[in-house]
């Protein structure tokens, strides 16, 4: 066998190949090149590809991305509005306040998707559950979410988001800065993956665990494929697709094939060097050789303490699914990886899209993330872990002030909250505010994408340097960092 095939790999044939793939490529770059010179269309600075090394000295390492699909009730979060309770039941008109239905402050929503949500909602709602102050800084946080209550001193907590998408294509708004319907742009987790080099060579740098809708499904798209994230479950036995043979296989024989496909790929890659599908697939295939050595121990539990499967709450069956996931990201933070989102509540619209019976949506869907959300915080201090990574807790868009049928509230655009810790990020602080009825952000406003540059900021990117030929980015996709709340 091994005969039948050298032939075909023998260097002269390399050579041969690479001569005319060079050839080829060769004389149409240097024609390309003369004519965009020509037409003054060629920068005077040579663009070249990212490095793999920060541009700027960097305060964090690592990202845990948490994100509540659906759309989180900021004001029974962490933005109380007590006037919610005072004015409820009537019609924002009949408030003080009724000048946040002003047109003009209206006018950043687009109707990309007009349907039956992301409406006014004008008789207002009561505050379903109550607040308390929490830690030195004294800052409220509901009474649903105690365990994140109790590391409020490690939160910097932003009041002021805004987006302009009211339907559930802002899932991908929040990941990449454009609606679905603006086309296909990478995700924040595929800037970093493109742009930083590898902490751990046997394991993934990204990383998704939880449930995609198809709207966010990919990460990478015209970045390449290869910086889509590695999706995985918490299963030792199984923790990816495809990561296991379906009958026993020694490693011996798979890595005679690895060696194989690699030699093929190569040929095809001297063929094809411009080929991203290519690429993606020789580094998936190698990356997938090492990951099944190591990611199955990561995922398993065995020899962390009751104490710590306790502080994720692994013994709560409310919480375990999701206390698992969190406590697998602080394994894979702690060899080395990049970049972990972790989707809750996902499929469909998302688990927290409350438009009816809201105080039973958020008290079932905060139990299931309060606790592990509180044992990450916790276990990534005590470990010296938290000043080097990056928690963060979004949601696509906030929830109407004002009442949908008789107990929900609807998508809301105009003010909602987004809180971090760690990473080099001032602890104990609040950034921002929205008015008196939780509607409009009115203090230090920030849209979506300036959660993006303040965490490329502190991984020490820049997403201009960032950017590629040909697929110029507007102003507001890159978003300007929140000095306020950088240490």
């Amino acid at each position: 066998m091994t005969n039948r095939i050298q032939p075909s790999l023998s260097s002269g044939c390399l050579r041969r190949r690479t001569f005319l793939a060079d050839v080829g490529m060769g004389f149409t770059g240097l024609a390309l090149g003369a004519m965009l010179q020509r037409d003054g269309l060629a920068s005077t600075d040579v663009w070249s590809p990212a490095t793999g090394q920060p541009h700027r000295t960097p305060k964090a390492k690592s990202v845990i991305w948490l994100f509540m699909n659906g759309g989180i009730s900021h004001m029974e979060s962490f933005d109380p509005k007590p006037m919610l309770t005072k004015y409820a039941g009537k019609t924002i008109a009949e408030t003080p306040f009724a000048d946040v239905q002003n047109p003009k402050k209206l006018a950043l929503e687009r109707l990309v998707v007009p349907d039956a949500n992301g409406n006014q909602r004008n008789t207002l709602f009561p505050l379903q559950i109550g607040f308390k102050q929490h830690g030195k800084s004294g800052i409220e946080v509901s009474d649903w979410f105690p365990h994140v209550a109790r590391n409020v001193d490690r939160l910097a907590i932003v009041r002021s988001l805004w987006t302009t998408d009211s339907n559930h294509g802002a899932q991908t708004q929040f990941h990449s800065g454009r609606h679905q319907n603006d086309g296909d742009f990478p995700t924040l987790g595929a800037w970093v993956h493109y742009g930083l080099g590898s902490l751990n060579e046997n394991l993934p740098q990204f990383i998704s665990m939880g449930t995609r809708e198809y709207w966010n499904k990919r990460d990478g798209h015209y970045l390449g494929p290869a910086h889509d994230a590695v999706p995985l479950r918490i299963d030792p036995s199984n923790p990816l697709d495809f990561g296991r043979p379906e009958r026993p296989f020694s490693s011996d024989a798979q890595r005679i094939g690895m060696d194989l496909i690699q030699r093929l790929n190569g040929l095809r890659g001297v063929e094809y060097p411009q080929d991203p599908a290519i690429a993606a697939r020789v580094a998936s295939y190698e990356l997938a050789f090492r990951m099944q050595q190591s990611v199955p121990g990561v995922v398993d539990f065995s020899k962390e303490t009751e104490e710590t499967k306790a502080l994720y709450g692994l013994d709560q069956p409310h919480c375990r699914d999701f206390g698992m996931q969190l406590l697998a990201a602080r394994r894979f933070v702690e060899r080395g990886v990049r970049f972990i989102q972790i989707q809750h509540g996902g499929g469909g619209a998302g688990a927290w899209d409350a438009h009816g019976g809201l105080k039973k949506n958020h008290t079932t869907n905060a139990l299931a993330v309060d606790q592990p959300i509180g044992g990450l915080l916790e276990d990534l201090d005590r470990r010296g872990l938290l000043d080097e990574t990056l928690v963060i807790f979004a949601t696509e868009f906030g929830r109407t002030p004002g009442t949908q049928g008789s107990d929900g509230r609807d998508h809301h655009i105009f003010g909602f909250t987004v809180w971090m810790a760690g990473g080099g990020l001032k602890r104990g602080v609040v950034h921002g505010a929205t008015d008196e009825i939780g509607f409009h952000a009115t203090e230090n406003r920030h849209y979506v994408t300036d959660i993006h540059a303040t965490l490329l900021h502190q991984l020490g990117l820049d997403s201009r340097k960032l950017e590629i030929p040909g697929r110029k980015r507007l102003e507001i996709d890159h978003g300007k960092p929140i000095q306020e709340i950088i240490a």
